[in-house]
């Protein structure tokens, strides 16, 4: 099956991306409607010029260094930036040669909007469109994701996927709103190395199994690591490891319908009782009790 054509505003400078798209021609006398989104990691030669725009759009940079210029106002970006813009926004974005940013995006309309990103501090009182800074940005990438998933769905179940997109929005508004940074202050240098740890847990729990093997990674020593996840994170740095390790399980339990003994060997555990055991420790309850309601 051909891919479709992308709109002429989706920009072909990125080296992966994942996209949805639900609605290009929207009603734009709605409250609040999503129209497309996803993730991109920029080329090291990107860069984005805009002058018109047909929506309202959220980008938050989840990894790299970059610039945006919103109406003549030049803002870095790194790690927790947000911004956002319109239709009649003067844009350029740009990334950073050396290290190109990861970022999330969603395009919406709605009567709506200017309300709710000037609540959520994206336009500041003199009615401009502006760039803060959040802490915890994987809770705001997290959204994004979840926005993501919930577009998809778009292609067989379009009008419950628009419902769910646009909760999500509105949460996702709600929660930059409540984790943006004072003006002026940015991400913490030791914050930025926290979700550095953090993104490479989660995006290779399945082949790390100790903390010290991250450590390694980054060149500092476990107890490093562990200090960084007691400072930001509301776990430590193993069980952190331990929770995506076991939420990827119990999706093997219960949707591939593997055994334990099957699961504790794909995920790499000595035996079926010290998988069981770390199962236990984090969800409350043995993997036993997931698979008998599965088969309930």
């Amino acid at each position: 099956m051909p891919e479709p054509t992308l709109p002429d505003f989706i920009s072909l400078q990125v080296s992966e991306a994942r996209r949805f798209f639900l609605n290009l021609r929207p009603e734009t006398n709605t409250g609040l409607l999503v129209v497309c989104g996803g993730v991109e990691r920029m080329r090291p030669d990107y860069a984005l010029e805009r002058r018109e725009f047909p929506y309202y759009c959220i980008e938050c940079v989840a990894e790299g260094f970059g610039q945006v210029v919103q109406d003549d106002v030049k803002t870095e970006l790194s790690p927790g930036s947000v911004f956002a813009y319109g239709p009649k926004t003067h844009l350029s974005i740009r990334s950073s040669d050396r290290y190109p940013m990861r970022k999330h995006y969603v395009d919406f309309v709605g009567t709506e909007s200017l309300t709710w990103l000037a609540e959520s501090g994206l336009i500041d009182s003199e009615g401009r469109f502006t760039c803060l800074s959040v802490r915890a940005v994987h809770e705001v990438c997290e959204l994004f994701d979840l926005l993501y998933r919930s577009g998809e769905d778009g292609r067989s179940h379009p009008k419950e996927s628009q419902r769910c997109c646009q909760r999500i929005l509105e949460l996702l508004l709600l929660k930059i709103s409540s984790l943006r940074l004072p003006v002026g202050q940015t991400m913490s240098q030791s914050f930025a190395t926290f979700e550095k740890i953090r993104q490479h847990i989660d995006d290779h729990h399945l082949s790390i199994t100790t903390i010290e093997q991250v450590a390694e990674e980054f060149k500092m020593t476990a107890v490093h690591v562990s200090r960084l996840f007691a400072r930001y994170a509301d776990c430590g740095a193993y069980h952190y490891l331990q929770k995506r390790r076991m939420n990827y399980a119990a999706g093997l339990l219960m949707s591939e319908g593997l055994l334990v003994k099957e699961v504790a060997m794909r995920m790499r555990f000595a035996d079926p009782f010290q998988f069981s055991r770390t199962f236990k420790r984090v969800y409350g309850v043995p993997p036993k009790d997931l698979i008998a309601k599965r088969k309930s």
